[in-house]
C-alpha cells in the first residue's frame, strides 16, 4: 500500500506548533493561547467555542452523531507563580504543574503582573556566582533556594512591589523554540503544543480533501491538563470514545523514538481500552505509520480525567515521541507526521 504524501500537512503542523509555542500559557494563564487556537480552527472553516473553563471545543463534522470520537490535546504548560517577594527584591516561586527547578535554572522568564504589565528576569540559584559561592556544585536545586532575579533596578521588597509585582503573579519560562535542518523540533512545552499543531493539521487535511468523517469528530483543546483536570467535562453529546493526543514518552526501557508515533497501552493510571489500543495499532499498520507500543511509568492524561469525571467512554492515548519530557524537550517532524497518519486512518 502506497503511503499518502503528507509533507504539506507536516510543514503546516511545524509552523502552527512553533507559533503556539511562542505564546505563553502556563496552567491558569491560557486565554491568549486558547483564543489563538480557536481562531486557527475557525480559519480552517470549523466551528469552535470556548468552554467555561477556558478550553476550546471544535466540531470537525462527521456523520454518525451517536458514535462520536473526541480527540483531546492541551495548550496549558508548566510554569511558575510568585509565592514570596524576598527582602532583596527577588522572587521566590511555587511551581505550576511539574516544572522542575533542576532544568529551569538560568532560564529567562516573564512575570505577568495583574495590572502593571510584564517584567523580565532570570531564574537562578540563590547566590549564583560560582566565583563567590563555594557550595554551588553541592547545592540541591529546590524552589526554596532558587529565585527570579529581575531585570530591574530593585534592591528591596518595596522596590519590587512598586513595580506592581505581587504574590500570585504568573511566571512564564522562555520556550526557546528551534527547528533544525534535520527536522528536529526543540523547545520547552512540546508537551502538548505539538499535539495541538497535529490536530490543526488533521483539520486542514479534512478541509483540503473535502472529507466528512464517518462518525462525529470533535477536538477538545484543554487548559488544565498539567494539574490533572483538563479533560474533566465538556464532552459533546453522543461521544462513545475519547483519545488523548499527548506526547509519547522516549527514554530508557521504552521503544519509541522521536520519529515515531507512540501508542500507550498503560500508564500510571492503569491500562487503556483494549479495543482502542488494538484499533490504533491496526490503523498504524494499515496507514504505514511508524509506531511503537509502550507503557509509561510516570504519566497521566486528559482522557483519564475525562473518565474520572463520570463519562462512559472507551479511551486511548497516542502522541509523537518526545525526549526530555518536562525539560527542554525534543521531537521530530517525522513523529508529528506519523501521528497525523495514524489519526487520518483511525478517525476518518
Amino acid at each position: 500500500m502506497k503511503k499518502a504524501n503528507l509533507k504539506k500537512y507536516t510543514d503546516f503542523i511545524v509552523k502552527e506548533t512553533s507559533d503556539l509555542l511562542n505564546i505563553d500559557s502556563p496552567t491558569g494563564y491560557t486565554k491568549e493561547a486558547a483564543t489563538w487556537v480557536k481562531n486557527e480552527f475557525e480559519k480552517l472553516g470549523f466551528k469552535a467555542d470556548h468552554t467555561n473553563k477556558g478550553g476550546v471545543i471544535v466540531d470537525l463534522t462527521g456523520k454518525d452523531k451517536k458514535n462520536g470520537l473526541l480527540l483531546e490535546a492541551h495548550t496549558d504548560t508548566l510554569g511558575g507563580m510568585v509565592s514570596t517577594i524576598k527582602s532583596n527584591g527577588r522572587l521566590q516561586l511555587t511551581n505550576l504543574g511539574g516544572m522542575n527547578p533542576n532544568n529551569a535554572e538560568t532560564e529567562n522568564v516573564r512575570i505577568v503582573t495583574k495590572f502593571d504589565g510584564i517584567y523580565e528576569g532570570t531564574f537562578q540559584l540563590n547566590n549564583a556566582s560560582i566565583h563567590v559561592n563555594g557550595d554551588y556544585n553541592d547545592t540541591k536545586r529546590t524552589w526554596e533556594n532558587c529565585e527570579v532575579v529581575l531585570d530591574e533596578d530593585v534592591k528591596t521588597k518595596e522596590d519590587t512591589e512598586k513595580l506592581g509585582i505581587s504574590v500570585g503573579d504568573f511566571v512564564c519560562f522562555e520556550p526557546n523554540v528551534r527547528v533544525t535542518k534535520t527536522g528536529y523540533i526543540k523547545s520547552r512545552f512540546l508537551d502538548d503544543k505539538l499535539s495541538v499543531g497535529i490536530l490543526l493539521g488533521l483539520a486542514k487535511y479534512i478541509k483540503d480533501n473535502k472529507i466528512t468523517p464517518k462518525r462525529a469528530l470533535y477536538a477538545h483543546i484543554t487548559v488544565f491538563e498539567e494539574v490533572g483536570h483538563g479533560g474533566s467535562g465538556s464532552v459533546p453529546e453522543g461521544c462513545t470514545e475519547a483519545i488523548s493526543v499527548d506526547m509519547g514518552c522516549v527514554g530508557d526501557g521504552l521503544t519509541c523514538t522521536e520519529r515515531q508515533v507512540s501508542i500507550c497501552a498503560k500508564d500510571s493510571g492503569g491500562p487503556y481500552s483494549y479495543d482502542i489500543v488494538q484499533g490504533l495499532i491496526k490503523a498504524a499498520m494499515d496507514s504505514g505509520a511508524d509506531y511503537a507500543v509502550d507503557i509509561y511509568p510516570h504519566y497521566g492524561s486528559d482522557v483519564e480525567a475525562t473518565l474520572r469525571s463520570g463519562n462512559d467512554l472507551k479511551h486511548g492515548l497516542i502522541g509523537a515521541g518526545v525526549y526530555a519530557s518536562h525539560g527542554y524537550e525534543r521531537s521530530h517532524r517525522d513523529g508529528a507526521e506519523n501521528t497525523l497518519r495514524l489519526l487520518i486512518q483511525y478517525s476518518l
